[in-house]
């Protein structure tokens, strides 16, 4: 059965968010909780949307909505900053999958309101035929409610699709949904070196998964 869609995970695979994210969280924990928290700290915190980090992990309940607040306006700056710039690798495939047809599909733990940010920052916007965010699901990642909800809308079975992630979370959601599932390490922020199961292939370059998607997907550069 021939592949109709590529389905993404976001942070760390799509974009080099995470960087960004990182640096965010650390300055509304230290200026509302007072707390100096690692990135290990924050990855083991993900899978909840930003507000749920926050409001989840903040020892000052109180100052949670602000703290929400100044997260997401951190986030956007950050965007805007000189170095932070898409990755043309992964701007061609995005390109190459959309004009020969194959569906593109994102699930993200981010909140709707973050992945509209970056994505619009990116010039990401119009790629993506569905995407299912942190607040479009009850069991984020691990979980595969995202990848399942996402499935259903396409109108695929999970034979006809892949997923793509940078974390040890993605590969347990794809692999769950019974997608081929791929782990990927090609910017400069990725979660996971290590998986609870492994993957189908990983990849530390986009020309590799594009080599992949040519001989097996049967996906043809033009």
């Amino acid at each position: 059965m021939s592949i109709q869609a590529v389905l993404f995970d976001f942070d760390g695979t799509l974009a080099d968010t995470l960087p960004v994210s990182f640096s965010a969280f650390k300055a509304v924990f230290k200026q509302y909780d007072n707390r100096e928290v690692t990135n290990d700290e924050l990855v083991a915190m993900f899978g909840p949307t930003e507000e749920d980090i926050i409001g989840g992990n903040f020892k000052d309940k109180a100052s949670v909505l602000q703290g929400i607040h100044d997260y997401y306006s951190l986030y956007e700056k950050g965007h805007f900053e000189e170095d932070f710039q898409p990755d043309q690798g992964i701007m061609d495939l995005l390109h190459l999958l959309k004009g020969q047809g194959v569906k593109l599909a994102v699930i993200t733990g981010k909140s709707r309101r973050a992945f509209e940010i970056s994505t619009g920052a990116l010039n990401m916007t119009d790629f993506f035929d569905i995407t299912i965010t942190g607040d479009d699901v009850d069991r984020p990642k691990p979980d595969p409610e995202g990848i399942h909800k996402a499935l259903n809308i396409l109108g695929l079975d999970p034979a006809e699709a892949v997923f793509v992630g940078d974390s040890n979370a993605d590969i347990l959601a794809g692999k769950a949904a019974g997608l081929r599932t791929y782990g990927v390490r090609w910017l400069s922020t990725f979660q996971s070196l290590v998986y609870d199961v492994s993957p189908d292939g990983i990849f530390s370059n986009v020309d590799e998964f594009r080599e992949l998607l040519a001989k097996e997907i049967r996906i043809q550069d033009n």
